[in-house]
């Protein structure tokens, strides 16, 4: 039986296609272009067209589609994109699954840990609360379309990942070009939590999630350890064996150059635990952010 994953050319989808391949199982991506490949198929949730056959009796779903966050300024117009791309995305994407009458015993539904707004250095689990800002409630939006799966009688996951590590992409393929040139810095105060996680654990905890079905609702997709973001400079740093300036980027200068980003998305801290998966079992790869930051670069 297959498994239905969007967003599987992202950082996050190519690292899970292959791992779940090893697992035995077969994968289907959804794809916004004419299919190219047997094992593709075509929706473009823009415009609310989706291969309705390609869902049928598939084992699950993985869901990671959604515009990227931090790669292009904030404009008016790209936060609807943003918005529209997992609030309307994910919408289609339930909907079809209603429609089916061999239904997946599960969906897995991307999310974040900005869910819970700035929570400062409490220790926080998936029983916080969503807090505020625009990530927030997107999350919170994001989510919400996720969960209509249930009432289908489908067991819905939403994956609220941490900052994910790898050389390939994302935050800290970002980061890398600057803190190779001796350059990084903590920015401003430096005193609010990353939760970060492997892309090896994100993808082995996914595979964990899949299999488990007494797992449902939200699950923290970071590492027990969470790190300030003083620490995450200087242990960056050491890994590349690169000094990093010691003064703070102040957090006026980060939001005059990156506007509302780095008020949502760099200064506000989460201090988060993943307690649903270390309850039911999971063991992570990667704990210290020195040694998984050695295994990743």
């Amino acid at each position: 039986m297959a498994i239905i994953v969007t967003g599987a050319s992202g950082l996050l989808g190519s690292a899970l296609v292959p791992a779940l391949r090893a697992e035995g199982w077969e994968v289907v991506r959804l794809v916004r272009r004419r299919p190219r490949a047997a094992d593709e198929a075509f929706w473009d949730p823009a415009e609310q067209e989706i291969d309705q056959a390609a869902l049928e009796g598939a084992q699950a779903v993985v869901h990671l589609a959604g515009a990227s966050v931090g790669e292009r300024r904030w404009t008016p117009a790209y936060k609807r994109e943003i918005v529209a791309s997992r609030v309307q995305g994910t919408r289609v994407l339930v909907e079809a699954i209603g429609a089916l009458s061999g239904r997946p015993e599960v969906l897995l539904s991307a999310s974040g840990v900005d869910f819970y707004g700035d929570t400062g250095d409490r220790v926080i689990d998936e029983s916080q609360g969503k807090g505020s800002g625009f990530l927030a409630d997107l999350c919170g939006r994001w989510e919400g379309e996720a969960r209509r799966a249930g009432e289908a009688g489908v067991r819905t996951v939403q994956l609220r990942t941490g900052l994910v590590l790898s050389e390939k992409g994302g935050a800290l393929g970002r980061m890398l070009p600057i803190f190779r040139i001796g350059l990084g810095a903590p920015l401003g105060s430096g005193k609010q939590y990353w939760s970060w996680i492997t892309v090896d654990d994100w993808v082995g905890a996914a595979v964990h999630v899949l299999k488990n079905r007494d797992i449902t609702g939200p699950v923290n997709f970071t590492s027990p350890s969470p790190v300030t973001n003083a620490e995450f400079t200087r242990t960056l740093g050491k890994a590349l064996r690169r000094g990093t300036v010691p003064i703070p980027v102040p957090g006026f200068a980060l939001s005059a150059g990156l506007g509302e980003f780095a008020r949502e998305a760099l200064l506000p801290g989460h201090r988060v635990e993943p307690r649903k998966l270390l309850d039911s079992g999971y063991v992570f790869a990667h704990t210290r952010l020195d040694e998984a930051l050695s295994a990743v670069l």
